[in-house]
């Protein structure tokens, strides 16, 4: 692995190996040759981690900062995170296939969120309470809780760093942060970030590692105090498990099917660039892309007509050139996920509209071509599969009744979105659609005062916004008996 760039993990302020000096090997999708030697953390280094997060939470100077001061921390990280997306955003392109106009784009802004929760940390406050008792001063404080485990996908990381780690510290915590053994350069990259703000040594860790033992031991730890997780609905099966071993407080993000409805009335030119946006942008690789689309009767042919042409001249290719539109999927097991879920939709009556293979052109990397397929029937299996790449199925409706019933039939509930221009009806379909993001004639938009999160299968508790802040504490109630007079004899009632 001499010609590999080499990486290691940030443990109590110092860059080290795994105890044991095992790594593996990251991959470019778009040339399928490995590039980045990664560190691959055993137990013993996750609890080296958690130990250290909690003695920086007890002592020294993080404990001793004013809210104020941590405020000022995420500030100069918000600043660096500005000033070094080129490089992070090149990083995490060559890691993950994103396209660079978009990685590097996305952590120019994510810094927003961290100039929004250092504005936040000296926000939290707790109330007076008029208690019914006399004599009695009653108020209550928020908290911080203490070690936070953070454990971030690869497709959006920066973004989830963000939302998990902002509120986070702003509270008072220090973190252990696990990064994607998919694709975990660019989370070491901002490690260096983070050793460049001055936070002091142990606040923010960053371990990198496979579920077991890596995610294992972080998950379970007995003095991890909250896991903010996304992902997988089968690893967080795993989370919740190891969880019962700290009784730690959970949050689940884990994806889902989000219908995308348009509305006969709905500006169409609007709805299919919409569309495009939310299944092709991305490659697909969202956790809220609009992978199933509900046309109205009376619009469906000419919508699908125009998406399909557009679909069809997206340029696929390398992630680092400008012109380049949608890059490769990140991971063979999703290539492999993909064609055998897109075969077996056509075998239960799927149309092919466009796509449905790898691009005759490009055999360098892991490509495949947008794909819409329009499905018979709501039971087909890819109507309610979460694929994670540039394949959308297509169904049509008569009613409103029909489709929010249609958007409904789904173990999943994270975003939704609505093209029509009935206000009213907008409205009514917002309220009735069972998710936690709904979007009105936009789509993909995000912004760190807005929180998002899911319903049933998509999981539960909420990221961004202000109330991520009280998320990251806990509240103490304090009695202050205020009489001058001693306490009653506790065994003579009156």
């Amino acid at each position: 692995m001499t010609d590999l760039v080499r990486y290691q993990m940030l443990i109590n302020g110092e860059w080290v190996d795994a105890e044991d000096g095992k790594s593996f090997a990251s991959v470019n999708p778009a040339t399928q040759q490995a590039w980045a030697d990664i560190p691959e953390a055993t137990a013993n280094d996750v609890d080296r981690a958690v130990k250290t997060a909690h003695q920086a939470f007890l002592e020294g100077p993080w404990a001793a900062c004013t809210a104020t001061e941590r405020g000022k921390y995420l500030r100069r990280l918000a600043d660096l995170l500005a000033e070094k997306s080129e490089e992070l955003g090149r990083t995490e392109s060559v890691d993950t296939g994103k396209m660079l106009k978009e990685t590097r784009w996305q952590a120019k802004y994510i810094a927003e969120f961290f100039h929004y929760y250092a504005g936040c940390a000296d926000k939290i406050h707790g109330e007076t309470l008029p208690i019914d008792k006399p004599d009695m001063l009653t108020f209550t404080s928020r908290e911080p809780l203490g070690v936070v485990a953070a454990v971030v996908p690869w497709n959006s990381q920066l973004f989830l760093v963000a939302v998990k780690i902002g509120p986070a510290l702003a509270a008072g915590n220090t973190v252990v942060l696990k990064a994607s053994e998919h694709a975990s350069a660019a989370m070491l990259e901002f490690g260096r970030l983070i050793e460049a703000a001055g936070f002091p040594p142990g606040v923010v860790n960053i371990v990198t590692g496979h579920g077991d033992p890596c995610g294992k031991a972080l998950t379970s730890h007995p003095l991890v105090q909250r896991i903010s997780f996304t992902g997988g609905p089968g690893a967080a099966k795993h989370v919740l498990y190891n969880s019962a071993e700290n009784f730690a407080e959970v949050s689940l993000e884990l994806g889902g099917k989000s219908p995308f409805i348009v509305f006969e009335d709905a500006n169409i030119e609007s709805a299919v660039n919409g569309s495009i946006a939310g299944i092709f942008g991305a490659t697909g690789q969202s956790c809220v892309a609009g992978s199933r689309l509900y046309l109205q009767e009376k619009i469906a042919d000419a919508f699908l007509e125009r998406m399909v042409g557009l679909a069809g001249q997206i340029r696929i290719g390398d992630p680092l050139a400008e012109e380049t539109q949608m890059g490769p999927l990140c991971t063979q097991g999703q290539m492999d996920c993909i064609e055998r879920e897109v075969a077996f939709a056509l075998e239960e009556g799927g149309k092919l509209l466009c796509g449905g293979k790898r691009p005759a052109d490009r055999n360098d990397g892991l490509f495949y071509e947008p794909t819409i397929i329009e499905c018979q029937s709501q039971n087909q299996r890819i109507v309610d599969t979460e694929l994670f790449g540039p394949v959308l199925s297509v169904q049509r409706f008569k009613d409103e009744a029909e489709v929010i019933r249609l958007a409904n039939d789904t173990k999943h509930g994270l975003a939704a979105g609505i093209f029509t221009t009935d206000s009213a009806r907008s409205m009514r379909v917002a309220k009735a659609v069972r998710a936690g993001i709904v979007w009105v004639n936009t789509y993909r938009v995000v912004s760190p005062i807005a929180e998002f999160g899911g319903f049933k299968g998509s999981g539960y508790g909420r990221e961004s916004g202000f109330q991520a802040m009280y998320d990251y504490t806990r509240p103490k109630t304090v009695w202050v008996n205020t009489s001058s007079e001693p306490m009653a004899n506790p065994f003579v009632m009156r």
